[in-house]
């Protein structure tokens, strides 16, 4: 029995390996190391079993986006007659926005495929999964293939705990491609993904509930933006269950459904509540995509997480094999997958080694309305400087003073005393992803609290406020004993 064309070749002296990468996941971090590396001049092939784009591209970042960009129109058509306005009744049609995302997801994905075809990148469409240091097993067609180096670059999935009837859930996998409108919406979880789809599909209609295991929403982020986050989701009608949990899902007697057509769940907590909905979203958090790659095989090592243990480099326990983006469960955004993808092709191909800045990454929730995030939380930072001046405001932008909109944004800088070096920014405006990937720039350069007050306003603007903060509103020093210390960790 012959064997395939690259398992024989691996076998010639003059060909030990077919590739000199072969990079397994074609999202954000993989397609951006396989287009650099072949740039560098290696020969790259690169596996995706799904579609060119990853999470990001194709059920995640983009398309999350879109439906925010049409949810905002329900607050728009509200406050247009405010301004003078005088509209029609408005009507949400759900399979046209579907299809619209439908549309450009495509587009996208040809442009990624395009894109490493013109580097000179082969795609392979078949799971792949590595058989040994150096060796890849496609399971489309059974082919081997050898690799000089074997990039992971699988992502990672939605993360659910057990309980009884999870399978009449769906996850973020799934939302955004469901055939009819969740007119009452349940959501377990109340990280940064649950809170975007609790604000985007409370404002294109849903009835919507969250229930959360914390005291509040939004873990890891600083407290005042919580509470922010909180106090405004409430006041836009969206029911907030603390402290409890799912416990399980039931579909209710009587009613025949299939596929994700309209049915009513029952939703029973631990602490002995019931809810009806029409679809319930698990959005748990994620978790490394590590299953069944072969990982054992090749003896590459795992954290208790599931995470492949890598580097600053992006390098594994074995030499030849490399992880980038949340498989690794460094830094999970999209941007980090990216750089750590060019930063891994410079290095290894390019001859030009250079590693991935975590401090000071800036990070967007697409709330309503937005959260902008960059630098050390309050809590952070006083567990880990001496002395912190807090600067906080909230107000109302002035659009309010036309449409009566009673809701205040919140500016929070965070600033070490000693050196007046700000630490950490953290915004719940409109706009706030835009403010923050600038204001990223003076927070990495190391720019003061002087630096800031000493530029001038531009009014009138949500942002002019940043620069407006002359006195501290607090200042936290645990050099004196009379101020007792908080932890650092959030509740």
């Amino acid at each position: 029995m012959s064997r395939p064309a690259a398992e024989a070749s691996a076998t010639s002296p003059a060909a030990e390996f077919d590739v000199d990468l072969f990079v397994i996941g074609g999202g954000s971090g993989g397609v951006r190391a396989a287009r650099v590396a072949s740039g560098h001049g290696a020969k790259v092939m690169l596996a995706e079993e799904y579609r060119l784009g990853g999470t990001c591209v194709i059920r995640g970042c983009v398309p999350k986006k879109l439906f925010v960009y049409a949810s905002r129109f329900s607050d728009t058509f509200d406050e247009a007659a405010e301004f003078g306005w005088r509209l029609s009744v408005p009507h949400f049609d759900w399979p046209s926005l579907v299809a619209a995302k439908d549309r450009e997801i495509t587009r996208l994905e040809g442009l990624y495929g395009a894109g490493q075809e013109s580097s000179g990148v082969e795609v392979v469409r078949s799971r792949a999964v590595l058989e040994d240091a150096h060796s890849v097993r496609l399971l489309k067609d059974g082919r081997r293939v050898r690799a000089r180096t074997i990039l992971i670059a699988t992502g990672a999935r939605p993360e659910l705990p057990p309980f009884d009837g999870i399978e009449l859930g769906i996850t973020s996998d799934d939302i955004f491609d469901l055939k009819t409108f969740p007119r009452k919406l349940v959501i377990g979880g109340a990280g940064y993904i649950a809170m975007e789809f609790a604000g985007l599909f409370a404002a294109l209609g849903s009835d919507v509930t969250v229930v959360c295991r914390g005291s509040n929403v939004l873990r890891g982020f600083d407290e005042d933006v919580r509470q922010a986050v909180a106090a405004s989701y409430t006041n836009r009608g969206i029911k907030l269950i603390l402290c409890d949990s799912i416990r399980r899902l039931e579909r209710r007697d009587g009613h025949v459904g299939g596929g994700d057509r309209p049915r009513r769940i029952d939703v029973i907590t631990e602490q002995g509540g019931r809810l009806v909905a029409d679809q319930v979203l698990l959005a748990f958090g994620r978790a490394p995509n590590t299953t069944s790659l072969g990982l054992d095989r090749a003896g590459v090592k795992t954290g208790a997480d599931g995470a492949i243990v890598v580097d600053a480099s992006s390098r594994t326990n074995i030499p030849s094999i490399f992880a980038v983006g949340d498989v690794s469960n460094r830094f999970n955004l999209t941007p980090v997958a990216i750089r750590e993808g060019h930063a891994f092709a410079d290095s290894v191909f390019g001859e030009k080694a250079w590693q991935v800045d975590y401090s000071n990454v800036p990070t967007a929730v697409f709330s309503s309305p937005e959260i902008g995030t960059v630098g050390l939380t309050e809590l952070e930072a006083r567990a880990q400087y001496p002395a912190v001046d807090v600067y906080k405001v909230r107000f109302r932008p002035l659009k309010a003073a036309v449409t009566g909109d009673c809701e205040a944004s919140l500016l929070k800088v965070i600033v070490d005393c000693e050196t007046d070096r700000i630490l950490g920014i953290h915004i719940f405006a409109e706009e706030a992803s835009e403010m923050i990937q600038v204001l990223a720039i003076a927070v990495g350069s190391r720019a003061t609290m002087k630096d800031f007050v000493s530029v001038m306003a531009v009014h009138p603007t949500i942002s002019e406020e940043i620069v407006a903060m002359q006195t501290p509103t607090v200042r936290y020093d645990r050099r004196d004993a009379s101020i007792p210390i908080v932890p650092s960790a959030a509740p």
